[in-house]
């Protein structure tokens, strides 16, 4: 299921993995979910890419939908897999890399 229309999303039952799709040597991305409260979005990873450490004004959770990453928050790393999530607190420095090809859940509420 991969479409770039987050209206045609609405009222459907989805698989979040299914909205991106694999791209080699690269990070890809859906915006599933866009307002003044917050978004979420689907990302996949293709094995060894990764989003360097930076830091977000607003809390924001990362939930793994498949394969494995390593996240740094805060100078402490955490290796995870499908089905962990963690959250990311406001102005925290963090970054996440492929270990396998993964895909991840992120939800940022605007505060």
């Amino acid at each position: 299921m991969v479409n770039n229309s987050r209206d045609e999303l609405k009222g459907k039952v989805m698989v979040l993995g299914d909205l991106v799709e694999y791209q080699i040597g690269t990070v890809a991305s859906r915006m599933v979910i866009s307002n003044s409260a917050g978004s979420v979005t689907v990302f996949s990873f293709d094995d060894g890419e990764e989003i360097s450490e930076h830091t977000a004004p607003f809390d924001a959770m990362v939930t793994i939908l498949e394969g494995e990453c390593s996240v740094r928050l805060s100078g402490e790393t955490y290796p995870m897999k499908a089905g962990d999530t963690i959250i990311f607190p406001a102005n925290e420095p963090h970054a996440v890399s492929a270990v396998t090809r993964f895909k991840m859940m992120l939800v940022m509420i605007r505060g």
